[in-house]
């Protein structure tokens, strides 16, 4: 699979050949005025590492990541691969699952949001 089978609304915001790719979710409506441009979906597909500790990403792992974020902090969806093929797959069966309504983004959040998740109720699943 490639990121053409990306859903709608989905888009590559930057891709470095074999390596780290970042999509985002709307970001069209996610500008400030109608929805917080912080809370822009992002899904990063990294073989970076995972630690905490700054500039721990930029040290390759084994590893494929595709996480989720809807906030820099927020993750909604944690995933690890042993190759790079999977984890693009995956990275796309994640962004098609947001798209439809299959994440509980309401369920990564410690403190609810209850304006913004009614905002993006209307912009993910059946719509």
């Amino acid at each position: 699979m490639s990121f053409e089978a990306l859903p709608d609304g989905w888009r590559v915001w930057n891709e470095e050949p074999g390596g780290r790719t970042i999509l985002v979710f709307r970001p069209d409506v996610f500008d400030g005025d109608e929805l917080p441009a912080e809370c822009l979906p992002t899904i990063y597909l990294t073989n970076g590492s995972r630690r905490r500790r700054p500039g721990a990403g930029q040290y390759a792992t084994d590893e494929w990541h595709v996480v989720l974020f809807l906030e820099p902090e927020v993750e909604a969806v944690a995933e690890t691969y042993d190759d790079r093929a999977d984890a693009v797959d995956a990275a796309v069966a994640v962004a098609k699952r947001f798209a439809s309504g299959g994440v509980d983004y309401r369920g990564a959040y410690q403190v609810p949001r209850e304006a913004y998740f009614d905002a993006l109720d209307g912009l993910v699943g059946d719509r």
